[in-house]
């Protein structure tokens, strides 16, 4: 498979586990990167020649490997020497004993970046309990935030936990440690931690809490506290999403909703009244009515697309924001580099043959005879 992008040539072992990691292995790979799943015998020789069709594994290949044996370990080591970057989300100490942590591998690859991400980090007192994107939320404070006001707090699914911060963190980690070793020749250990990566994503708002300029759950302007940037219900049973934050944007809407006598929308007093009248008037119309009203506008308003509305939008049609690969439909890659052709997005399949990655031919069938390598 040719590759091209800015990260075409670096090498990816991806130790095969749920969604950040695959997630960072893909932000790799939908730039240029070659990666290479590690998945266990089992699960390769169960799916045989079977594409798989996730989005998250697409444009990468795959291999059994057996790592709870001797042989297998020693395969992977020799897979690393060859490598650029690991991938792995175990819990902390799980490399090690398996014999492929950091240390085992600069030992024959000084030059190799380990990526791990885990959810509350390498050390601490949690670092070896069980969590998942929502505790993640929980301990950073972030969840605390999200949801309506008087109401429980709401998970965004794992968007922010899993997936920005901590798949994405860690591919982000794994470019700054590339870099780094292009000025030093040596690899570097990262440490992706999802709880740490949360409380990044939050950075705007410490000191707005600190200051008293952010109040509780749902109470602010971006929170659904402020009518202005909330979503309604249309007379359809649809929905949508209204950001008319800056004064322009909300004289528009008001103008093309035909409101008269809206009390000041800067008396938070008046916010209550303000989203009945909203709820009202948006409910007079079905969500398409609204989109032919709004179109083209400056009011920030747009109706509530599905995934499969969203793909078919004339917009994300003249930028392809979305692909079909493998009979999927799924997001392109992301950010764009202007001149760089597009990746290779065809769902994962078996790799044959790791010749390129240092395992002669005969190594390989006496791997595969031993069931250690499918």
């Amino acid at each position: 498979m040719t590759r091209s992008g800015p990260l075409a040539g670096v090498r990816v072992l991806e130790l095969a586990g749920l969604a950040p990691g695959p997630f960072a292995g893909m932000m790799l790979a939908d730039h240029g990167a070659q990666v290479l799943r590690i998945e266990r015998v089992a699960v390769v020789t169960a799916e045989g020649d079977t594409p798989r069709h996730q989005v998250m594994d697409r444009g990468k290949r795959t291999v059994g490997l057996d790592l709870k044996s001797p042989e297998g370990v020693a395969a992977f080591k020799r897979l690393a020497e060859n490598a650029d970057v690991v991938i792995e989300i175990y819990r902390p100490g799980v490399a090690e004993r398996l014999g492929i942590g950091p240390d085992d591998l600069h030992a024959v690859n000084p030059r190799l970046v380990y990526g791990r991400l885990t959810g509350w980090g390498q050390e601490g007192p949690l670092a070896r309990t069980a969590g998942h994107d929502i505790d993640y939320l929980a301990a950073s404070g972030v969840l605390s935030a999200l949801g309506r006001e008087g109401e429980r707090p709401l998970p965004p699914v794992n968007l922010l936990g899993d997936f920005a911060g901590g798949g994405l963190m860690l591919a982000y980690g794994v470019l700054l440690a590339l870099l780094e070793r292009e000025r030093t020749g040596r690899g570097r250990v990262i440490d992706a931690a999802m709880v740490d990566g949360a409380a990044t994503l939050f950075a705007m708002f410490y000191h707005l809490l600190q200051d008293g300029s952010w109040g509780p759950r749902g109470t602010n302007l971006l929170d659904t506290g402020a009518p202005m940037y909330d979503t309604y219900e249309t007379a359809d049973g649809g929905f949508v999403a209204v950001g008319a934050l800056e004064p322009q944007f909300w004289a528009e809407l008001v103008s093309l909703m035909g409101l008269t006598d809206l009390p000041d929308r800067n008396d938070r007093a008046n916010w209550p009244e303000l989203r009945r009248r909203l709820t009202e008037a948006f409910g007079s119309r079905t969500r398409a009515q609204w989109q032919e009203v709004f179109e083209g506008s400056d009011a920030c308003v747009f109706p509530v697309l599905d995934t499969a509305e969203a793909a078919r939008h004339p917009h994300n049609v003249a930028r392809g924001t979305f692909v079909e690969a493998g009979g999927v439909h799924q997001p392109a890659p992301a950010p764009r580099l202007l001149g760089v052709p597009g990746q290779d997005l065809s769902p994962a399949t078996r790799l044959t043959d790791l010749s390129a990655w240092g395992l002669s031919p005969q190594e390989q069938a006496k791997l595969r005879e031993a069931g250690v390598l499918a």
